[in-house]
């Protein structure tokens, strides 16, 4: 099982995460950035948190936990994965 646990460190604009993701013994830590732009054209009414939990979900379903970078904005996973806004809405439920 894979947890992913986002905590806002900055609440500015952009929005700062620190995220850890643990799966068994093993954890990646990421340091994440969202927009204030990018979190209200995406975000659904979600919180800012869980939003960064879907983006990630989303990360995991398509690469493994170490393979994610270990600092981005959220705006670049479309560039790796062009599907991302679209499904993300998904994640968010």
């Amino acid at each position: 099982m894979t947890a992913v646990e986002a905590r806002m460190i900055g609440g500015g604009d952009p929005l700062v995460f620190d995220v850890r993701v643990r799966e068994g013994a093993s954890e990646t830590r990421h340091r994440v950035t969202l927009s204030q732009m990018d979190f209200e054209r995406l975000g659904g009414g979600a919180d800012a948190e869980r939003f960064i939990d879907a983006a990630f979900r989303f990360l995991l379903d398509h690469e493994a936990k170490e393979s994610i970078l270990a600092r981005f904005d959220v705006s670049v996973i479309a560039h790796y994965f062009p599907e991302f806004e679209r499904k993300l809405p998904e994640y968010l439920k």
